[in-house]
C-alpha cells in the first residue's frame, strides 16, 4: 500500500516522516494554500533540500536514510504548465499531482514537454473530489491519459463507494477522516487501490507534521 504524506514543507520534519517508511511526499505548489512551498535558496540549493540534513545525522546512518528517501509529489491547481516545469525541475518531482480543472489534453501536452526531456518517466495524477458512484464516472475521459487518480472523499469511508470502479488507472483515497479508517481501509479489495494520502490530519501546523501520531496510524495501517 502506498502512503503518501501531503503538505510538507521543512526539510527536517520531511527528513523525519522518511524515516517512518511513507512512500510519497507532497509539496503544496497552490498559490493561497497554507502549505504553500516557496521557492526559497539556501546555500545547498532548493528548499526541501536532502542535503542540507547532513548535520542531523550522523555518518553511521545517513547511507541509510538515503534509500528512504520517498518519491516527491508537487501540487497544483489550473497552473501554467511553466510553471509546473519549473518546479519539476527545482525540486526534482517525481509525480505531478493535478487538483484543478485541467483537461486530458493538458494532461497528454504537460507529459509530452516533460518526458522524457525534463524528467523521463515522470507520473501525472488527476484528483477527483468524490461523494457517489456517479462522481466517479467523471474520471473515465482521463483514462489513458493520467497515471494515477486521486479520489478526494467527501462522505465517511465506504468501501462499496468503489465496487463499480472498473478502470484500469491505481487511485489513491485522500479524506481528513481517513486516519480514523485504518481497518475499513485495509479491507478494501478494489484491484486498482493502491494507497492513502495523508493531508493536514496529523499537522501540528501548517507544513509540519506530528511524527509520533502519523507513525501510529501507519503502524495500524500496515
Amino acid at each position: 500500500m502506498i502512503i503518501k504524506v501531503c503538505g510538507m514543507r521543512d526539510a527536517v520534519n520531511i527528513q523525519k516522516v522518511s524515516q517512518l517508511g511513507v512512500d510519497w511526499v507532497g509539496l503544496n505548489f497552490c498559490p493561497g494554500s497554507p502549505q504553500y512551498v516557496r521557492q526559497i535558496s539556501s546555500n545547498a540549493g532548493i528548499i526541501p533540500d536532502y542535503g542540507s540534513l547532513d548535520n542531523v545525522y550522523t555518518k553511521d546512518n545517513t547511507s541509510q536514510i538515503s534509500h528512504q528517501k520517498p518519491l516527491l509529489c508537487g501540487i497544483f491547481a489550473d497552473d501554467m504548465p511553466q510553471n509546473i516545469i519549473t518546479r519539476v525541475v527545482n525540486f526534482h518531482l517525481d509525480i505531478v499531482r493535478l487538483d484543478g480543472e485541467e483537461s486530458p489534453v493538458m494532461i497528454d501536452n504537460l507529459r509530452k514537454t516533460l518526458d522524457p526531456d525534463i524528467h523521463a518517466g515522470i507520473k501525472i495524477m488527476k484528483s477527483f473530489t468524490v461523494s457517489s458512484q456517479d462522481d466517479l464516472k467523471i474520471c473515465k475521459e482521463y483514462v489513458g491519459h493520467a497515471d494515477y487518480f486521486l479520489f478526494k472523499l467527501e462522505t465517511l469511508f465506504d468501501k462499496s463507494l468503489f465496487s463499480e470502479y472498473k478502470e484500469d488507472v491505481p487511485f489513491l483515497l485522500s479524506d481528513n477522516a481517513i486516519a480514523t479508517e485504518a481497518e475499513s481501509i485495509k479491507s478494501l479489495s478494489c484491484p486498482q487501490f493502491l494507497g492513502v494520502s495523508i493531508d493536514c490530519v496529523f499537522d501540528t501546523e501548517s507544513g509540519l507534521k506530528d511524527v509520533e501520531s502519523l507513525k501510529r496510524f501507519l503502524e495500524k495501517l500496515h
